[in-house]
């Protein structure tokens, strides 16, 4: 089942992203952490480009989709992801404006930034554990060895984290995971910062 290895470890590196956002806001917050707001700005456009245009798709197309074809177990359950899923573009842009804001330096724009990121966060950790808890356990019960053939083959000729896809125009996840990490304070990284673009 290496479709599912693949979206399990994209859903860490997705957790993993969240908690060194809420990590950074929490120090700075604290006066404890100098902003890095490249870092967060570089942070909140992984949040975008990846889950947003990468991940959804893929559990769309080569899981969700064709596990609604075969059977009604879990009907609620995949039109309430279908109906985050096209919500997507709406709620990212509140979190980059928010940023946005931030970055401008407008009045309570660092207060407002963290009040949009923990909403934004609390919906995804609730997100995720739809997807794991409840649909994903269908797709296992109900997939045939074609669906598992077809879905492994959509998600390792879009493995971000891996580079495949990555033609003209296409971002390298995997690259810039490690740039992120590399550039975020102890303990969620390893301390190189700041935040370069290149």
């Amino acid at each position: 089942m290496e479709a599912m290895r693949i979206l399990m470890d994209e859903h860490q590196s997705l957790a993993a992203i969240i908690h060194a956002i809420r990590h950074l806001i929490g120090e700075i917050g604290a006066g404890r952490l100098e902003a890095d707001q490249g870092l967060l700005a570089a942070m909140v456009h992984y949040l975008d480009a990846y889950p947003e245009k990468r991940h959804h798709p893929k559990e769309d197309r080569y899981l969700f989709g064709p596990l609604k074809a075969k059977t009604g177990e879990g009907a609620a359950a995949l039109e309430r992801l279908a109906r985050e899923h096209g919500e997507a573009e709406a709620r990212i842009k509140g979190l980059e404006a928010a940023l946005g804001r931030y970055r401008a330096g407008e009045p309570g724009g660092f207060e407002g930034f963290a009040q949009a990121f923990e909403g934004y966060a609390a919906f995804y950790r609730e997100h995720m554990l739809l997807e794991e808890r409840e649909v994903l356990p269908l797709v296992i019960a109900h997939f045939t060895e074609a669906d598992w053939a077809a879905a492994e083959a959509g998600f390792l000729a879009d493995d971000p984290l891996r580079g495949t896809r990555t033609g003209e125009g296409e971002e390298d996840f995997g690259r810039i995971f490690s740039k992120l990490v590399a550039a975020a304070p102890a303990p969620i990284g390893l301390g190189a910062g700041p935040y370069k673009e290149q």
